[in-house]
């Protein structure tokens, strides 16, 4: 008996373990079948793209224009000798001197001007003579005229009694006319006399002129910003100055402009020129030239910067000009595709890419203004592309958590 329950006990054991090891091999139940979209939605989400996003936020713009080219004088001006043909003795200033309106910059020899100058006095000696001389000459004429027609009116009584022939009376009168023709030339040789003075004056006052221009003077006030005139050296007029000098030493940046932003550039507007070794300068349009090269498509534009004795001539600069301001909804210029019709942005909606057309603004920095096509708070790729299209599945990043990301890695 003790045997027959010890197997039937061995043989319940048996059967517990056969059943658990038959419950492991089944298969378990499942729920409802899973749906064919849910299945493509999950295997969108494994493998959509991470993105850079960001949203859609105000902002200032202050829209600027790139300028760069030289500094130059506002106004230059060239300093030559009023006297040409002279040697030059002395030179009484050099490069970078500031000088006053009538300060003395050169000296030139007077000698030969004071020698023409006594050759004049002399002409004027000789024609106050001839005049003196021309004078006499007219009174001696008025007397023998008078003579000879007192003479020619007593022969008239006597010629008409018979005293007196033909012949004699014909030679009073001729000497009559004779005698007023001389009277005639001797005022004739005066009024030679006279003109030939008048013009010996005119000469030395010219020679007085030019004595008083053998010291060369400063036009205006201003920087003499080169010199040429050299001790010993000849006077050579217009052809070669002495002397250039910045106008009350005003300075301006002569830059480019490329021409499709030439157009926002206007007389007036503020700038900021940034000069090596100086450091930055405000300036202001002065110019806009109507003008824009063939060759270069650039147009030209003069920007003030007033006197600065910092400033040389010559130097390159750099200047930013602001054509105008304001604020609205920002996006980074990076986010923006410019297609044939209208730009576009990528808007993350939903985990899934939007192309929507925008009205671009004002652009500062790396910033571009929406006027339309967004609102506050739109989430749109930062970086966009023609890799992700319409409707494309996307892991948005954050701005912030992307850069974190990429110092991780």
């Amino acid at each position: 008996m003790r045997r027959i329950l010890i197997g039937i006990m061995l043989a319940g054991a048996f059967a517990m373990v056969s059943l658990t090891l038959v419950g492991k091999s089944l298969p378990r139940p499942t729920g409802p079948a899973e749906s064919k979209a849910a299945k493509e939605a999950r295997l969108d989400d494994t493998l959509a793209a991470a993105v850079t996003v960001v949203r859609v936020a105000p902002a200032d713009f202050a829209e600027t224009v790139l300028a760069s080219g030289s500094l130059v004088a506002r106004e230059e001006i060239l300093v030559g000798p009023e006297v040409e043909g002279l040697r030059v003795t002395e030179v009484l200033t050099d490069e970078g001197a500031r000088v006053k309106k009538g300060d003395v910059l050169a000296r030139l020899v007077a000698d030969t001007i004071d020698a023409q100058i006594a050759q004049n006095d002399a002409a004027i000696a000789r024609s106050t003579a001839a005049i003196a001389q021309a004078k006499a000459s007219i009174v001696q004429a008025e007397a023998r005229l008078i003579e000879n027609r007192n003479a020619l009116e007593r022969a008239k009584p006597l010629r008409g009694a018979g005293h007196m022939t033909e012949a004699v009376f014909d030679q009073r009168e001729q000497a009559a006319r004779t005698t007023q023709a001389q009277l005639e030339a001797a005022k004739d040789g005066l009024r030679l006399a006279e003109a030939e003075k008048a013009q010996v004056e005119a000469q030395r006052r010219e020679l007085m002129w030019r004595r008083g221009r053998i010291e060369v003077t400063a036009p205006a006030d201003g920087i003499v910003s080169r010199r040429m005139a050299r001790v010993g050296g000849y006077a050579a007029g217009a052809a070669e100055p002495m002397f250039r000098i910045v106008a009350k030493g005003e300075v301006e940046l002569d830059a480019e402009v490329i021409e499709t932003r030439l157009a926002a550039v206007q007389e007036g507007q503020m700038a900021r020129v940034t000069v090596a070794g100086v450091g930055t300068i405000e300036g202001k349009v002065r110019l806009v030239s109507p003008e824009v090269d063939k060759s270069t498509r650039l147009g030209r534009v003069r920007i003030f910067l007033g006197d600065n004795p910092g400033l040389r001539v010559g130097a390159y600069a750099r200047g930013v000009i602001a054509t105008s301001s304001g604020s609205g909804l920002a996006v980074p210029s990076s986010a923006v595709l410019y297609a044939s019709e209208s730009p576009t942005v990528q808007v993350v909606r939903a985990g899934r890419v939007e192309t929507r057309k925008i009205k671009t603004g004002l652009a500062g920095g790396a910033l571009v203004e929406v006027r339309e096509g967004l609102q506050e708070g739109d989430l749109i790729i930062a970086r966009a592309g023609t890799f992700l299209r319409e409707g494309d599945a996307v892991r948005p990043m954050p701005a912030d958590d992307a850069k974190l990301s990429r110092v991780r890695q």
